[in-house]
């Protein structure tokens, strides 16, 4: 299975949705796809193109340096938190491996949390509750209050 789609979340859970990804290059497109389709029936006031932006990187992170002995998935969740959308990236890697990185402009790589990190109004990493790593960004006034 490619990819798994949760729709239809608890009504009192904050958790808008979430989707388990393939950890393939394929998958970042995806990503984007399906979170655009799945936040636009709650009218977000942020730009969701930002917000794909962020996503594209962060999964893209997630499959280039997690790691597991087993088979694994990418994790994307996104939650409303009063008027702020909060968004996840699980990974089995490990927290002490992400970090801001300063490449040098012919750096091919490396600015994908400099991304973020001037996108966002926060960023954060650490363990997952799900085992391995989380990536999460808070985008501000995502929603009127």
């Amino acid at each position: 299975m490619a990819y798994t789609i949760d729709r239809y979340p608890d009504q009192d859970s904050p958790r808008l949705g979430a989707m388990n990804l393939h950890p393939a290059a394929e998958s970042v497109p995806r990503a984007r796809r399906w979170f655009r389709k799945f936040i636009a029936p709650y009218n977000p006031a942020c730009s969701v193109d930002d917000c794909e932006l962020m996503i594209s990187e962060l999964v893209t992170n997630a499959i280039r340096y997690g790691r597991a002995d087993d088979s694994w998935a990418v994790r994307v969740e996104w939650f409303r938190e009063g008027t702020s959308l909060r968004i996840e990236v699980h990974n089995p890697g490990f927290p002490a491996n992400v970090r801001l990185r300063h490449p040098d402009a012919n750096d091919a790589h490396g600015r994908g949390l400099l991304l973020v990190d001037s996108i966002a109004e926060s960023w954060h990493s650490g363990p997952s509750r799900f085992g391995g790593t989380v990536v999460s960004f808070v985008v501000a006034d995502a929603w009127p209050s």
